[in-house]
Formats: C-alpha cells, structure tokens, sequence
C-alpha cells in the first residue's frame, strides 16, 4: 500500500518515529525523516535505506515554522508531492505544578507539542489535498484525561485534539483523512528523560522508567500502519483504554482516583 508513497515523519530520530521510519521503509515509502538531531537522524535514514528505501533527512525544528516549510519543500523537491504526515514529535513533563520554578516550561510544551504540528500541517496540506493524503498526529491519552505531573504536557494534547478535531470538520470533502493515536505510555523511549521537570532543565537518564504497563514501540508502530490502512480517524492504544475514557465520560471522578493511583505507585 505504501509503496513509492510519500510519508514525512516529525521526531524521526528515536523512539515511535524511528521504529515508524522502517516500518515504512519495509513497504518501500519514500521517506522524509525530520529531526533536531542531525546525527541520530542521518542513523535512522541509513537504516531505512539499507531496506532498500529511498529516504531524504532534514534537520530542524517543528516549533520553528520556517524550518517546516524547508522540510516540506525539499520533500516536494526531491519526491513530487507528500501523502502522508505523520506528526510525532513531542517532548514530556515530570513536575507538580505548584511546584514548577521556570513557566517557559508550558511555552516549551506549547511550541513543539501543538503549534510543531499546526506548522508541520499548514505546509503540508496543499500536498495533501492534491493526493488525497492523510494526517496522522501522535497525540495521547493524555488528550483526553488529566494525569497528575503532566498539566502543560496534557495541555497541550489537549490543544492538538481541538485543532485536529476542528481542522475534519473544514477538509470534509477534500479526500484528506486525520488519524489521531492516543497512545499509553510507550516503553523504549527517551521520552521520560527529555522531559521537563520542576526547573525547566530535562530529568535526564536516572529519571524513574514506566511501569510494564506500557506498551512496546514495535505494538504501536505496528497499530499505527494498520490504523493507516484502514484511513481510521482515531486509534486509542491499548484497545482497553476506550473502557477509561468511556468510563471517564459518565464517571469522571473515579477515573482521576485511577490515574492518580497508578502514578503515584510509578513515583515510588
């Protein structure tokens, strides 16, 4: 299905977006691979081509919107068009909020978390719509429910939700699908140590991992191309999650004690 297809892939230099580069490279994409990290980037696009993928790597920033229209500009250049954008680059936070000493924290959080993918977007959607492509946001549960530590973090999952689910509503017709993945905490990345804590500097590598509740980046990738597939507007990983946000629709108040319970056992 993705072969000679064009996917560009946000935060592409570990974690899910690295594991989704060769996921799609196995299918013969054309790749563009996007990152502040210019050497780890260049690993993964190498990677990708010894899957026999043809892969462009392009450094930069999605909190700068010049550097996602350069992005998207030289995919045009190099490969004719974009068919799929699949907006994954984010950065966490660890803090209690009464307990943060640097508020650029939630200007951080906001830069990369929503407005990278309302910049990745605006540039890509002209291309979008001449393939009738698709948008695919890796966003999170935390989108939906609140989790104790994380207020600028789902604040601004919560934003992507808004834009996304605003921005259907205006291509309905346009032959251009949105996938949201509202994914649980992922084992495998560094996610946790780049985040945030209380003074603004990055928790660093002996930050606490996630419980084995989390899930593997291989099962996300992997749910991820299907919900691709399949044009699916919303993939919610594990399956069982939909029970906590149903529950969370009609009872709010028991599913803030769950989240808090398993949070505060992660703390310990």
């Amino acid at each position: 299905m993705f072969h000679d297809k064009t996917v560009v892939i946000t935060g592409a230099s570990s974690g899910l977006g690295a594991v989704l580069a060769e996921a799609f490279a196995d299918q013969g994409a054309n790749l563009a691979l996007f990152s502040r990290s210019e050497d780890r980037l260049e690993e993964i696009g190498a990677r990708c081509r010894e899957r026999g993928a043809r892969c462009l790597a392009v450094a930069g920033d999605v909190a700068r919107a010049e550097d996602c229209k350069r992005l998207v500009d030289r995919t045009v250049s190099e490969y004719g068009g974009v068919d799929y954008l699949v907006a994954n680059a984010g950065v966490g936070m660890w803090a209690r909020f009464e307990e943060v000493e640097d508020l650029e924290i939630f200007r951080k959080l906001m830069d990369t978390n929503y407005l990278g993918v309302v910049h990745s977007v605006f540039y890509a959607l002209p291309h979008l719509k001449k393939s009738k492509g698709m948008i695919v946001a890796i966003s999170s549960i935390q989108g939906k429910i609140g989790v104790p530590l994380h207020t600028g973090y789902g604040a601004s999952k919560h934003a992507v939700q808004g834009f996304l689910a605003s921005l259907r509503t205006e291509l309905d017709g346009s032959g251009v699908d949105i996938l949201t993945v509202l994914p649980h905490w992922l084992r495998g990345t560094n996610m946790r140590s780049n985040a945030f804590g209380k003074d603004g500097g990055l928790l660093g590598p002996d930050s606490k991992r996630h419980s084995k509740e989390s899930i593997s980046l291989e099962a996300c990738s992997q749910a991820v191309i299907t919900a691709v597939e399949k044009r699916k507007r919303e993939l919610v990983i594990p399956f069982k999650l939909r029970l906590l946000l149903w529950l969370n629709l009609i009872h709010p108040g028991i599913v803030e004690w769950l989240v808090k319970r398993k949070v505060e056992i992660q703390e310990k």
